[in-house]
């Protein structure tokens, strides 16, 4: 799963991006201090992986990942090309979905690039610039179809009547994701605007009159949001687990804004997690909501797809309840599956498979 995190300069993208990676972007209070894209792995955290250890005395425990992709502030006219846009738009093309993060906070020595802070504004010139970019990528795409449509091939025909349509919603003002088409018909289209999209409002007070005014725009649009702030999230990122803990609890908070964050993420993407777990590891992997059991297998190796036999399942909680995979068996609580299984969220599973000769 890769995100990609996009806003106007000045906004705390490359705070977030450390928070989330602890990879150390350069943040500075200067348009474009990130050129090339900065990419990063984030662990999904989650309380069962840690409980699966203890049960199996694992020697590793291996959370399940997420990529995040950090890309220049964005300025109008990026789809023409200003501030190096089309550069900057062409590392999101390929992302599964996008984080726009949302300046809400003031701060007279962090320059805003549009002289103040105006979350429905900033979010504006965002949304257009992406949507100019698709419409232009839409148009060339047109001509190039309308050749092979007119010799009368159907697919070319039904691509091109799919082109149309995208464009007459992107020339209206509206993004390729208000028309809720198929996945598998828009994927090949590279739509920024079709991604789907998490919006984050980073400010040093989430009871300031901008930040209730971003949620209220926010739930006006029925569009997913959080609202953090980037800095403190920073500093808990740096501390360890003792301190972490001593510092949420100061602060009132049960967890980091970022758990949250990457659950959201999860599910922006409808993804579910599996387990699988022993003495040497436990680890989460990470499917889509609906994948069979094959495909689960492949997670982990191709070799495991394509020589599937059978699977053996139990939902955490019940693992978690009664304390021992022994335990579960003696119940009748581990079932065997086959290629027809579809994965459920928290599943164990121990995978049979036909190795290739």
């Amino acid at each position: 799963m890769e995100i990609g995190i996009v806003g106007l300069p000045n906004v705390g993208k490359s705070t977030l991006f450390n928070a989330l990676t602890s990879a150390n972007a350069a943040s500075s209070n200067y348009p474009f201090t990130t050129i090339d894209p900065n990419l990063g792995v984030a662990q999904v955290p989650d309380s069962r992986l840690r409980r699966l250890g203890q049960i199996f005395h694992s020697e590793k425990i291996t959370p399940a990942a997420v990529r995040f992709v950090d890309i220049a502030g964005l300025v109008q006219g990026a789809s023409r090309g200003e501030g190096l846009g089309n550069q900057f738009l062409a590392h999101i093309r390929e992302v599964d979905a996008v984080l726009h993060l949302i300046r809400l906070f003031e701060n007279p020595d962090v320059m805003h690039t549009l002289g103040h802070v105006d979350p429905q504004r900033d979010a504006g010139v965002i949304e257009t610039e992406l949507a100019l970019a698709d419409l232009a990528s839409v148009e060339r795409q047109i001509e190039k179809t309308q050749v092979q449509a007119k010799t009368g091939e159907k697919a070319a025909q039904e691509r091109l009547a799919l082109l149309e349509k995208i464009k007459a919603a992107l020339s209206q003002g509206n993004s390729a994701r208000t028309l809720q088409l198929s996945p598998q018909a828009t994927k090949p289209l590279g739509l920024l605007t079709d991604k789907p999209i998490l919006l984050v409002g980073n400010t040093h007070d989430p009871r300031s009159e901008i930040a209730q005014r971003f949620q209220a725009w926010a739930q006006q649009q029925d569009l997913p949001f959080l609202i953090l702030s980037g800095k403190i999230e920073a500093e808990i990122a740096q501390l360890q687990e003792a301190e972490r803990q001593d510092f949420l609890a100061e602060m009132g908070l049960e967890e980091p804004g970022l758990n949250l964050l990457i659950r959201e993420a999860y599910k922006l993407l409808d993804l579910i997690t599996f387990f699988t777990a022993g003495p040497k590891e436990s680890r989460a992997w990470t499917v889509s909501r609906g994948a069979k059991a094959p495909e689960a297998a492949g997670k982990i190796h191709s070799d495991m797809q394509k020589g599937f036999i059978r699977v053996e399942v139990y939902p955490f909680e019940d693992l978690d309840r009664i304390g021992s995979e022994a335990a579960l068996r003696e119940k009748g609580l581990i079932r065997t599956e086959g290629k027809d299984y579809t994965v459920r969220e928290g599943d164990v599973m121990f995978f049979k498979f036909q190795k290739p000769s």
